[in-house]
């Protein structure tokens, strides 16, 4: 028995859209460019994704257009590969519970695109898979990177691994990966012994970005007094983007991406990556500020297995 709803919709002006529902929370996702999930939250409430609408619909279709939302990358960035065009239609299908949305193979990398989600049919959890196919006729070096855009307001956090002691933990336990635009005195950034914190107040336009190997397997975007988490993969010795990341935070006035990264692999003609993220939305949570309210999410998180 499910309470899972499936139908199509248009969503804040953009038609072809379909939801997906289970009573709890809804997910919007675009038939009509992408693939791209443009909402997600509890039902009748705040979307946790930001809505970058007015800048895409300015933006020829031509060209890269930050909607805004989830999307799906490939990584190493590079200008020309991973700022592919993603504003044609996608396929659309839903069956056995699963929504799986295919794009068409990018005529200029042959890489094609595919978002398979699972919704859990009485909680607020969401099992996004991403998929990455090599359809060109060479090998090619890549890993399927998700980006969830968060609406500002809020504050990201990236789990650091536990701390120890100088005399007995001689060696390095962990790295911090910066940007060259990485500006460490910029107020938006907290370092606490047990995670990194990311605020996005709307305001400050500069970019700022860091990215770590996160062996905890989480990353997590408090606003509004709603937590969202994404968990995922992180493998031990594996070959990652960005010297060693897994995840990811990046912030401008307005949005702050949460992003987590596969390890990097080599696809021959015709085969393909996968790459998971597990979300849940937690309610009665404050954001962060003290080691105090990092281990209290800490517990929660815990909590989901």
């Amino acid at each position: 028995m499910t309470d899972i709803r499936f139908e199509q919709t248009s969503y804040a002006g953009w038609d072809g859209c379909y939801r997906l529902s289970n009573g709890v929370v809804d997910l919007i996702i675009s038939g009509g460019f992408g693939p791209r999930i443009l909402r997600f939250g509890f039902i009748g409430e705040q979307n946790e994704f930001a809505e970058v609408y007015d800048a895409a619909r300015a933006t020829p279709a031509d060209q890269f257009r930050l909607y805004g939302g989830h999307r799906f990358w490939h990584a190493p960035e590079q200008r020309g590969r991973t700022y592919y065009p993603d504003n044609t239609p996608v396929n659309i299908t839903f069956a056995d519970g699963i929504l799986t949305a295919v794009a068409d193979a990018e005529t200029t990398t042959g890489m094609q695109k595919t978002l398979q989600i699972s919704l859990d049919p009485t909680g607020a959890r969401v099992l996004v898979t991403h998929s990455l196919t090599n359809i060109d006729l060479w090998p090619v070096q890549v890993a399927p990177w998700a980006l969830s855009c968060m609406a500002v307001g809020g504050t990201a956090i990236l789990p650091l691994p536990p701390r120890g002691s100088h005399e007995t933990n001689l060696l390095p336990s962990s790295s911090l990966v910066l940007w060259a635009y990485t500006n460490l005195s910029d107020p938006c950034w907290t370092f606490t012994p047990e995670a990194v914190l990311l605020k996005a107040d709307g305001v400050n336009p500069m970019p700022q970005k860091i990215g770590a190997p996160v062996s905890q397997e989480w990353l997590g975007y408090a606003r509004g007094g709603n937590l969202f988490v994404k968990q995922f993969e992180h493998e031990s010795g594996a070959t990652y983007p960005d010297n060693g990341c897994s995840g990811e935070l990046f912030v401008i006035n307005y949005m702050l991406e949460v992003e987590t990264l596969a390890p990097l692999a080599t696809l021959a003609p015709g085969e393909t990556a996968d790459h998971v993220e597990s979300w849940s939305l937690l309610r009665d949570v404050a954001e962060p500020h003290t080691a105090a309210d990092i281990a209290s999410i800490t517990s929660r998180i815990a909590e989901l297995g």
